[in-house]
């Protein structure tokens, strides 16, 4: 395995002809794209247009079917990479919280801590807290995840993500199992993440926050990015019919 050498002053992500089928069903039809450091892009389009597939690609949760992806130069679609230390620089958060149901919101953020990055207990302990803290939940962690509400769940699985120290944040619809008086809380802590430079792409129905935080807007349509732009731009004067059919139906 090769060690992965980050390249100074390339973007954070870089993603070139990238497609994925699964079967016969081609999820991806050649993707181009790039999210450059501080970036904040939401990616939006309707169910099934490859928004998910797309961001599981990146950090490499699925292997692309063809096309190269790159993080910070290095090019995790090389076969000799150590995928795995490259994935260590990328927090990711999904819809579901996937917090280990058995451990205390403490531990959830610890254990990985411990094991992937090697850090004694009293560092995990302590960067733990002060990602608890960050996210709001500095109170509770000595509860378990069936003690929390899902808001609270939501903001524990970022505060893990963010406890590994990693360079950028990949959000996969954190909020759409949630119920509507919970969002704002998850939405929040993202927000003031964007505000400390924190590197997001955002898969997001989210639209006000995509306005509101986002510097660049991707929309996706079976396959294909359809149009990107600065969200109020986007959001406001769509060009291509496809994304304006889509926003007259979510705005």
């Amino acid at each position: 395995m090769t060690e992965p050498q980050i390249q100074p002053g390339a973007p954070a992500i870089e993603v070139r002809a990238l497609h994925k089928s699964f079967g016969e069903n081609e999820v991806l039809k050649g993707i181009d794209f790039q999210v450059d450091n501080a970036d904040v892009v939401c990616v939006i389009g309707p169910s099934g247009s490859g928004k998910s597939t797309l961001l599981r690609c990146v950090n490499r949760l699925e292997d692309p079917t063809s096309g190269d992806i790159f993080v910070e130069g290095i090019k995790i679609t090389d076969p000799d990479i150590d995928v795995n230390k490259v994935r260590s620089r990328i927090g990711m958060v999904f819809q579901q919280f996937n917090l280990f149901p058995h451990l205390t919101a403490l531990r959830n953020l610890t254990i990985a801590q411990q094991r992937v990055k090697k850090r004694g207990t009293e560092e995990a302990v302590a960067v733990a807290r002060r990602n608890l803290e960050k996210v709001g939940l500095a109170d509770r962690e000595d509860a378990f995840p069936a003690h929390l509400s899902g808001g609270q769940q939501q903001r524990v699985a970022i505060a893990r993500a963010l406890s590994m120290d990693p360079d950028m944040m990949l959000f996969d619809e954190v909020t759409s199992a949630l119920d509507p008086e919970l969002v704002g809380d998850v939405l929040g802590v993202m927000k003031q993440l964007a505000t400390e430079g924190m590197t997001m792409m955002v898969v997001t129905h989210e639209m006000g926050f995509a306005r509101e935080v986002g510097n660049k807007l991707v929309f996706m349509d079976d396959g294909v990015i359809v149009e990107e732009g600065v969200p109020a731009d986007v959001l406001s004067n769509p060009q291509h019919r496809r994304t304006q059919a889509f926003l007259s139906k979510v705005l």
